[in-house]
This record gives C-alpha cells, sequence and structure tokens, in this order.
C-alpha cells in the first residue's frame, strides 16, 4: 500500500515532544503509531480505547503503589510465560486486515 496521504494536527507541544521521546525509546516511528490508531478506528468502527470519564484514572500521579505491583507483576509473568509478541508482528497483522478489509 502506497503511503501518500498527510495527517496534520495541532497538539500542545509539551505532550508531542513527551510522547515522541517515549516513542523514540520504543524504536516505535510516529508515523507507524498513527497508522496503527487509524487500522484500529477502521478495525472497530470507532475509537479503540475508552473516551469515558472515570473517577480515579490510573495514571501514575494517582495509582496505587500496589496496584502498579499487582499490574507489573502481571506484565512480568506474562513475559516470563513467552505470551506477548513481537511489535513488528503485530503490526504486520494490523496491516493485513486493513488490506483485508479494504480490498473487499
Amino acid at each position: 500500500m502506497i503511503k501518500s496521504a498527510t495527517v496534520s494536527a495541532r497538539i500542545d507541544e509539551k505532550i508531542k515532544n513527551e510522547a515522541e521521546n517515549i516513542l523514540q525509546q520504543l524504536g516505535i516511528p510516529v508515523s507507524v503509531v498513527i497508522n496503527t490508531l487509524y487500522h484500529q478506528i477502521i478495525i472497530q468502527k470507532g475509537v479503540p480505547f475508552s473516551m469515558m470519564l472515570t473517577n480515579h484514572p490510573d495514571v501514575e500521579h494517582t495509582i496505587s503503589q500496589e496496584k502498579l505491583d499487582r499490574k507489573l507483576q502481571h506484565s512480568y509473568e506474562q513475559v516470563q510465560r513467552r505470551q506477548g509478541r513481537p511489535v513488528e508482528d503485530v503490526f504486520a497483522d494490523i496491516e493485513r486486515k486493513h488490506s483485508e478489509i479494504t480490498a473487499k
């Protein structure tokens, strides 16, 4: 699939820089994340994550140390059981599914 369209959005510079720094550390280009988001919107026919208000969001400054420890332990156990998948495989599956949808 030839990628020729451009997406432009105005966002807070601090948020942009912080997110891009994290993506750089992960070795994931911003365009891959945006492309993946668009694919998921198509596949799920909506935004692929919850967009509702909650009383207690799990954000860094509000999550309890106990809950963070449980989440990290769960993730660690998944890695030990080799239940994860390489990011390249996940993106390849998304590209394949998108190609199947757009070919219909």
